[in-house]
């Protein structure tokens, strides 16, 4: 018997419908729900411990995976079972959690599982647009200690239309794509690409995509009442203790403003904090530290949190002395590696990071292969955030989710910088080797100057910055603050980062922790975000203006050559021998793709040095060689026959054709080699296919004048008679003529 099923329908505007149910699937999860729209189908599921655990932050685990038999695939590789998330799913995992995270109790800390799955794909439909829809639907339905419903929206601009949760064939004709995370009442998370757009247009679209996950929230509110909203479930809170707080914050909060007001490094600092604490908690015994240390820390980061705030709001100053709008000082060189083929260092305040670009062939593209995306990257980048950058030792445990993610934006900043024509398959690998404010941003700035050095033609050049507020509700005050550090970070009510160009915009990525920051304070942080980013612009553009000319002597250099499909298969030869020779002897690497329009051969030849290209383009050349009738070449003697002699056309190397030994001289020549012999170069006229050997004719004596007095021989005649001696045909040779008198053959009797 099929259970009972709650459904409810968004309508999304434009004849495309959102639908979310429960009821029939993962009933034993303490909230799941599965959201459809077309073909599309998502299963999420949530559940969360009722046992506290022994830690002081929230630890939730959002896990977003992408089935292959949802498209009816199988998975790649030789073990047929998915593996480790793929970068495009770790991205949506990061999404989800950055919006659900904040909405959470800060003393709730049982472990909390959010499980979401692709269970079946449609083409038309992209599944992240609707994860995060998925995940706070499910928590409406749980018992967690939740604030209120979210939804996650993408949006994009096509034809000067904003469009909620585009196709992806919209989302390739739209000049921006971004998700927008929000409740009703407050946008909590951007991210995004857009292709130059002014702050203006960002707000419009941040604006239009709320509008809708407002009622996206309604429905999941509507959902969770026919359900049956469930009681919040109670649990054990973090201990407080209010005489103990303003003990610590009497004894911490002078001594911590005098600090961050001093204007010291960041080292210097976090020592000087670090013994105003150990000050404080050598004020109590040990029978007391034992019975509430942890409150004792607790409160005094609150009170360090609280100083440090009032002193950006009072008196517009920062941990490191600086004015709100004022960006540390910034060095820049290029050309640092001497093998690699372009790099770049960028330092700004103790953020230095260090990236290097890798040109390749379409060969080199990163291939993506996910259930809801097939394709390549011609453009890619790597971000690397070592341990030792923030002084700190701590094992390696391969990629993380936050590499991941702050790789993502640095990419996607920078990657519509490249021009559609560029030849070759571009890697980026930042290498963070100092880290107090935005590294991601640092990887944008340090990109730009490498690909400029690597002779990669980038339209604009692309600088990066990491914003920062500080606001008071009950003051009305707030301070936007430019190039943040890592702690101004952490005590913030905003970070957000922007990258963009003279002309605009071309990808962020915001945090909103503050409830119902009005549009007019974004707008502003996002205009003093436009004035940082072109201070910081015009120091990469003092460092190297404009892309060099041309790539390294030791990088390699990328000719591409168009070929008739018919000539594909010449070139590759029998097994690939040809092309596999060809780059032996020229040092190059060949790649060969077909175009799906033209079908057309694409062939790219990449190689350092022009030698071995141009060797590969002659032999292309040779290859599409085509004579003209009645023209004349330069041959070359190769091979010595006894009817004639192989030639070779001077202008294509490898092309040969037979010389006829009639065709060497006038008069009749006997043996070849009275004529011509191995290595003689001479013209030939070339006549094209001969009607009667149907194979191509050239002949050298067409050239030369006829000797006084030569009388050609008559032409052949052809019409000869079928039978000689007046024989007839085989069916006339005698076999209706036999001897009528011939007996017929007795059979043979038997004994």
């Amino acid at each position: 018997m099929i259970p009972k099923v709650f459904k409810e329908v968004i309508d999304l505007g434009d004849g495309r419908e959102i639908s979310i149910e429960t009821g029939k699937l993962a009933k034993q999860a303490h909230g799941s729900v599965v959201v459809q729209s077309g073909k599309c189908m998502l299963l999420c599921t949530v559940v969360s411990n009722y046992k506290q655990s022994p830690v002081d932050f929230l630890p939730l685990t959002v896990d977003y995976r992408e089935k292959f038999a949802a498209a009816g695939r199988y998975p790649g590789g030789f073990f047929k079972r998915e593996a480790r998330p793929s970068d495009g799913e770790v991205l949506t995992m990061r999404l989800v959690d950055r919006v659900l995270r904040p909405l959470f109790p800060k003393d709730y800390h049982s472990e909390v599982q959010v499980m979401i799955q692709l269970m079946s794909h449609d083409e038309d439909v992209m599944p992240d647009a609707m994860a995060g829809l998925a995940a706070s639907a499910a928590i409406q339905l749980s018992d967690f200690p939740f604030e209120c419903a979210i939804s996650e929206a993408r949006v994009g601009r096509v034809n000067g239309e904003f469009v909620i949760n585009p196709t992806r064939a919209q989302l390739a004709e739209s000049d921006i794509d971004m998700m927008i995370g929000a409740s009703a009442d407050s946008v909590m998370m951007v991210e995004g690409e857009m292709d130059e757009i002014s702050e203006e247009e960002m707000a419009d679209a941040i604006k239009f995509a709320h509008e809708a996950i407002k009622v996206q929230c309604a429905v999941q509110v509507k959902l969770a009442e026919a359900f049956g909203k469930k009681e919040v479930r109670e649990y054990e809170g973090e201990r407080e203790d209010a005489d103990l707080e303003k003990k610590v914050y009497d004894m911490a909060y002078d001594k911590v403003y005098a600090i961050a007001k001093a204007g010291s490094s960041k080292h210097e600092r976090t020592t000087a904090f670090a013994e105003i604490k150990d000050e404080i908690k050598a004020t109590f015994s040990e029978e007391e530290l034992a019975d509430f240390g942890d409150l004792v820390s607790k409160y005094y980061r609150k009170a360090e949190k609280s100083a440090i705030r009032n002193l950006t709001l009072d008196e517009g100053l920062r941990l490191d002395g600086r004015k709100t709008n004022e960006i540390r000082p910034i060095w820049c060189e290029v050309d640092y590696l001497p093998s690699v083929h372009g790099s770049a260092i960028f330092t700004r305040g103790e953020t230095q990071a260090l990236a290097t670009v890798t040109l390749g062939t379409s060969r080199d593209a990163n291939k993506i292969d996910m259930p809801s995306y097939e394709g390549e990257e011609n453009f890619y980048l790597h971000y690397n955030f070592p341990p030792f950058c923030t002084g700190e030792a701590r094992p390696l445990r391969g990629t993380s989710r936050r590499e991941v993610g702050h790789g993502n934006l640095a990419q996607r900043g920078l990657k519509g910088m490249i021009p559609a024509d560029c030849p070759y398959t571009v890697r980026v690998v930042s290498e963070v080797l100092e880290s107090n404010g935005s590294s991601s941003m640092a990887t944008v700035c340090a990109g730009t100057m490498a690909l400029m050095d690597a002779g990669v033609q980038m339209i604009r050049p692309v600088s990066g910055i990491a914003m920062g507020l500080i606001s008071d509700a009950d003051s009305g005050k707030f301070a936007v603050l430019s190039d943040i550090l890592g702690d101004e970070d952490h005590l913030g009510d905003m970070d957000f980062k922007v990258t963009g160009t003279t002309k605009g915009i071309t990808a962020c990525q915001m945090d909103i922790k503050v409830k119902g920051l009005s549009y007019d304070v974004l707008e502003s942080a996002l205009a003093q975000a436009r004035d940082g980013r072109l201070h910081i612009l015009g120091k990469l553009t003092d460092t190297i203006a404009t892309p060099n000319a041309e790539v390294k002597d030791h990088a390699p250099t990328m000719v591409t050559r168009r070929i008739p499909n018919e000539f594909i298969g010449a070139l590759i030869g029998p097994g690939g021998k040809v092309i596999q020779e060809m780059q032996k002897e020229t040092e190059t690497t060949i790649v060969i793709n077909e175009d799906p329009v033209t079908e057309e051969g694409i062939v790219e030849i990449l190689g350092v040095g022009s030698k071995g290209i141009d060797a590969v383009m002659a032999k292309i050349d040779s290859l599409l060689f085509k004579p003209e009738v009645g023209s004349i070449y330069e041959v070359k003697v190769i091979k010595m026959l006894d009817f004639g002699a192989v030639v070779e056309y001077m202008d294509a190397p490898g092309n040969e054709v037979l010389l006829h030994v009639s065709e060497l001289a006038w008069e009749r020549t006997e043996n070849v080699s009275d004529v011509v012999n191995m290595g003689d170069v001479f013209d030939v006229k070339y006549f094209g296919i001969d009607k009667r050997t149907r194979k191509e004719k050239v002949s050298r004596k067409a050239i030369l004048p006829k000797p006084e007095g030569f009388v050609e021989r008559p032409p052949r005649d052809d019409k000869r008679p079928a039978s000689r001696d007046n024989r007839g045909s085989r069916d006339n040779r005698g076999r209706d003529n036999r001897r009528d008198d011939r007996k017929p053959r007795e059979d043979k009797k038997e004994d």
